[in-house]
């Protein structure tokens, strides 16, 4: 008889729990069970790893083989766990010490030839096994630097397993021929999501999302937009305080443009933070090869016709990441919002207060970071004419009511910034030089307003203004002496709710960061009020003049 153990990591979401992976090798007819709550992609790892250990040069045991994964109540799934099976395997069959592998971690699926493809998760499954204690982790070759972004692991990356099993014996380890280069790499195939490939037009995350280093910026700089002073000022605010902003305006007013710049003007993500969002794009298979690290704010911007599913996230089986967590540290962006589902749009109020999305479903809970910054944009009704100025809108009354309702009140009012964006005249589009601030220029004030913010709260779990809850807010951070007249009057009169007057004090303590003060005045709460309900209150809206 025979038995040996290695380990391999299940995930839930963006969490992993190691699993304990066992091979019994006991006199009997030849059969191979696995057992311990495997999917079906995992129950079909019988067949893809006897073929792998046969075409490897080995020898596969003639006795009953039992194979469990522990702990069997975790829910396994995904074909990840190929490589410790097999492993274990020849462990057991004392091919391998059993001995080394006790104490490694094995993750990656195996070709019927026995070269190992790399995995969706990698980054989540070497953080969960680092976080249980383990130091040695075994990944496909492909997926070794993102693996050793985890600190204080040692990553072997292997292409096959007669190489992995060469390692463990102490024996010569063979050189595994490689792909000519400008060849496809077939190991890399099926870890992109459909929809991303050279027939859409997106060839991966660089393409579908456009915050992708330098070359992006110069190409769509914020001072491509003309006129909207009001609404540059509320992208600056909205990127420096991570205030959640709505563009309400006519189809060109330049809605979508100043969506697209705001990702540009957030600062650079600190470690921990490109961790995160690396950890949810390498589950949902949108970590571009050659790229283990996502350092920059994601943008997301799915389609209005976007299900509740792809929205907060979900799926058959074991739930995936959807937008609201693709964009975690960055910007989601729903244009024309109030064409999306009501239940899809009132489903992100718990991730907007929360910052996580928690998915119950039959297989498990499935918790998701969400620390986004949303974008809504709209036309003011179906022709998409209709203001104060113009009226040339034909919509009758009740269809422009039934068109803005879409948008429920209790999801508008977890909006800080609410701007009207006026179309731009022909005096403003021909005019020289008609352009605003460059995006460095808004990036730099951005930076400082961040750095003063974190300053004031070190020592506490929030980094930006937004993230503040009020009552702290009201009770360790005062205002200036009457600053908060005009907007208690507000609140009196009933244009601002109470969580409404908690937003615009810390809408008031961005606008001071971007302007340097050390805490809000009164023009600081008047521009914030101004942001908030669209009633202009006497104060420059150009913040570049005021700092």
């Amino acid at each position: 008889m025979g038995f040996a153990r290695t380990c391999s990591v299940a995930l839930v979401g963006v969490e992993g729990v190691v699993v304990e992976v066992q091979a019994d090798l006991e006199p009997g007819v030849a059969a191979f069970t696995l057992v311990g709550l495997p999917d079906k992609s995992l129950t079909e790892s019988r067949d893809r790893v006897r073929s792998a250990v046969v075409n490897s040069g080995g020898a596969w045991p003639q006795k009953k083989l039992t194979v469990g994964l522990s702990p069997a109540s975790v829910p396994k799934a995904g074909s990840g766990f190929d490589l410790a099976v097999a492993c274990a395997v020849l462990g057991a069959a004392e091919r391998i010490d059993p001995r080394v592998l006790a104490d490694v971690v094995m993750i990656g699926e195996l070709g019927l030839d026995g070269r190992v493809r790399p995995v969706r998760g990698i980054l989540p499954a070497v953080l969960a096994a680092a976080d249980a204690g383990y130091e040695q982790v075994v990944v496909p070759e492909s997926a070794a630097a993102e693996a050793s972004l985890v600190p204080g692991v040692s990553v072997l990356g292997v292409r096959s397993l007669r190489q992995l099993v060469a390692v463990l014996a102490d024996e010569p380890v063979r050189e595994e021929p490689t792909d000519e280069q400008g060849r496809p790499d077939p190991l890399l195939a099926g870890l992109r999501l459909p929809g991303t490939g050279a027939a859409t037009g997106l060839h991966g995350p660089d393409a579908a999302r456009p915050d992708r280093g330098h070359d992006f910026a110069d190409a769509a700089d914020l001072a491509d937009v003309v006129g909207q002073t009001v609404a540059r000022t509320a992208v600056e605010v909205a990127a420096a305080g991570g205030h959640h902003l709505f563009l309400e305006g006519p189809p060109g007013a330049g809605k979508t443009m100043l969506a697209e710049r705001l990702p540009t003007v957030l600062p650079p993500l600190d470690r921990q933070e490109s961790l995160e969002v690396t950890a949810v794009h390498s589950v949902a298979g949108l970590l571009p090869p050659g790229r283990p690290l996502i350092d920059v704010a994601p943008y997301c911007a799915p389609h209005h016709s976007a299900t509740l599913q792809a929205l907060v996230g979900g799926g058959p089986g074991i739930a995936r990441p959807g937008a609201v967590s693709l964009a975690h540290r960055g910007v989601l962006f729903l244009d024309e919002s109030p064409e999306f589902g009501s239940r899809a749009l009132d489903a992100l109020r718990q991730p907007l207060e929360a910052g996580h999305v928690v998915i119950a479903r039959s297989a498990g809970v499935v918790r998701f970071p969400a620390r986004f910054l949303m974008v809504l944009a709209a036309n003011p009704c179906p022709c998409g004419r209709f203001s104060q100025r113009d009226m040339s809108c034909e919509c009758p009354p009740s269809a422009v009511r039934r068109y803005q309702a879409r948008l429920s009140g209790p999801l508008l009012d977890r909006v800080d910034l609410r701007v009207e964006v006026d179309p731009v005249g022909r005096a403003e589009l021909v005019q020289r030089g008609a352009g605003g601030e460059s995006t460095a220029t808004v990036a730099d004030r951005v930076r400082a307003a961040r750095e003063r913010a974190a300053a004031r709260f070190a020592g506490t779990p929030w980094r930006t203004n937004s993230e503040v809850p009020g009552r702290e807010l009201r009770s360790r951070w005062h205002a200036g002496p009457g600053a908060l007249d005009d907007a208690e009057r507000s609140l009196e009169r009933g244009m601002l709710t109470a969580r409404g007057l908690d937003r615009v004090l810390r809408v008031a303590w961005t606008v001071a960061d971007l302007v340097g003060h050390d805490r809000p005045d009164a023009a600081d709460v008047a521009l914030a009020l101004h942001l908030r309900t669209g009633v202009p209150r006497g104060v420059p809206m150009t913040l570049g003049a005021r700092a």
